[in-house]
């Protein structure tokens, strides 16, 4: 993936001059920019960098990746509804003999890096050079604000899916192109592979469809041809989805693979309040992108006289990429990581004037994310702790296991893969069975799963001293308390960061 960005980068021209609405681009390679690109990116990550818990959903992934190179198989021994692409970039990180959270770690800047070197490429179609540049470096610096900046999915799949948007984009603004054809399954294929990382990806899909179909009939094809490459385009796009379903169905788990990956969700219940107030935090702090991209373009574009061709294609994608966002709730913050990539992009003309005498739109879009990139790391570390807390809590897991099993109710999933215990239930992230939302999502009934699993009598069982942030499920919880106080000692209370967890041993 990244090489082929880096070939298909190499096809566009390099600098552009802005004149009169119209971007003129002529060649001039340069290395400084994606040198600049990593820099930053590593400066306002480097906090996060070896944090083995830093983020609940990266360290499954991670568990999920160890577990892959022992044998294990995602669905069937270790449940969870990603895609299985996800798991595999994880599996991939145990291919190097290196520290695998710092691999995983670097592995997320470089596809940032590479994202933010697409987003540039792409701004420079409706803004001049330094607007372009700027876009990619707010990229970069609102990841971490989000929290989507090292391992979550959409570090991931961001960089295929705006691969393909460049695509559609230059595709739409060539009418009767005779590669349409061609261009069109060259990006449909890379929403396929986004969607093996993150199946909301199909919004953004969808859009960038649509936009493929709409120069197609405006070049005048028949419907008959529309329909056929159209349904062409759409099996590119799901061809991925399909390799991996067949292969679940002929190894005998195409029921697992279906209920994870298509049903789950369904079952799956949202707390609105907390819902809602994640949406409005979200919002209010998208603000500055929202002054950038609705606001100020209505000055520029007078100024100017002509809004740039490309900038309805682009606000298109926009709207999907928002849609997928507002169709997914609870609305976590890391949601907002692909809707960060077309906002940047059209946030370029705003940001190419951020000099003293330039819109003060783009100054605050600037420094709200450069503080958003140190506060919000930092405030995370101080939540979740240190590493050294963390290998202290490995080392007092790992001393009482003695031979049997680990489960950890409440807290951190990384735990099994650094203290190598065995895991007695597939659902290893603990807020399948500790959490409400997810009771009836898992395809079995929690309170049966967590009674068989504690019948297996786990060596060490971790458990959350004052409860959990989510809704908890109760009946779970209930269950675990009696079992606890009838079969388990406590043994050792310990603190990572600002949440304190009880360890429980096998009673002797």
């Amino acid at each position: 993936m990244i090489a082929a960005t880096g070939r298909l980068i190499a096809r566009i021209p390099r600098r552009s001059a802005w004149r009169g609405g119209v971007v003129r681009l002529h060649r001039q390679p340069s290395l400084y920019l994606p040198a600049g690109y990593f820099a930053l990116a590593l400066l306002v990550r480097l906090v996060m960098i070896g944090k083995p818990a830093f983020q609940s959903d990266e360290q499954f992934y991670l568990l999920a990746g160890q577990r892959m190179a022992e044998g294990a198989l995602p669905y069937v021994d270790l449940w969870d509804r990603k895609p299985y692409g996800l798991f595999l970039i994880y599996r991939s990180v145990f291919l190097l003999p290196s520290d695998p959270v710092l691999t995983y770690q670097v592995l997320g800047i470089v596809f940032s890096v590479a994202t933010a070197l697409v987003i540039a490429r792409m701004a420079r179609m409706i803004a001049p050079e330094r607007g372009a540049q700027f876009a990619g470096l707010a990229y970069l610096l609102y990841q971490p604000v989000f929290n989507v900046a090292l391992g979550q999915s959409p570090v991931f799949y961001n960089l295929p899916v705006a691969l393909a948007a460049l695509i559609v984009v230059r595709a739409s603004l060539r009418p009767r192109d005779a590669g349409l054809v061609r261009a069109g399954c060259a990006a449909m294929a890379l929403i396929g592979l986004a969607l093996q990382i993150k199946y909301t990806a199909v919004f953004e899909g969808v859009g960038l469809g649509l936009m493929l179909l709409a120069r197609a009939r405006r070049d005048g094809w028949k419907p008959a041809r529309l329909a056929g490459i159209g349904a062409l385009w759409i099996a590119v796009a799901l061809a991925p989805t399909a390799a991996v379903l067949a292969g679940y169905a002929l190894a005998g788990h195409g029921e697992a693979f279906v209920q994870a990956n298509f049903l789950s969700i369904f079952g799956r219940r949202t707390d609105w309040a907390d819902a809602l107030a994640q949406l409005a935090k979200e919002t209010l702090a998208m603000t500055p992108f929202a002054l950038a991209v609705l606001l100020a373009p209505r000055r520029l574009d007078l100024k100017s006289g002509t809004a740039p061709a490309a900038l309805p294609p682009l606000r298109i994608w926009a709207l999907f990429a928002v849609a997928g966002f507002l169709a997914v709730p609870p609305w976590f913050d890391h949601y907002l990581g692909p809707v960060l990539v077309p906002l940047s992009i059209l946030a370029a003309p705003v940001l190419a004037w951020t000099g003293p005498k330039g819109h003060w739109y783009g100054r605050l879009l600037l420094g709200f994310g450069t503080l958003g990139a140190v506060a919000a790391p930092a405030f995370q570390v101080h939540e979740r702790g240190t590493a050294a807390e963390f290998r202290q809590a490995t080392a007092l897991i790992a001393r009482e296991l003695h031979g049997r099993c680990l489960y950890v109710y409440e807290g951190d999933s990384a735990l099994y893969r650094t203290t190598h215990a065995c895991i007695p239930t597939r659902f290893a992230y603990p807020s399948h069975l500790d959490a409400m939302k997810e009771g009836r999502a898992l395809g079995v009934d929690p309170v049966a799963e967590v009674r068989r699993l504690m019948a297996s009598r786990p060596g060490v069982v971790v458990m959350a001293r004052h409860g959990t942030s989510n809704l908890p499920n109760l009946q779970t919880r209930a269950l675990m308390r009696r079992i606890l106080a009838r079969d388990y000692r406590r043994y050792r209370e310990i603190t990572l960061g600002t949440r304190k967890f009880e360890l429980y041993r096998l009673r002797n």
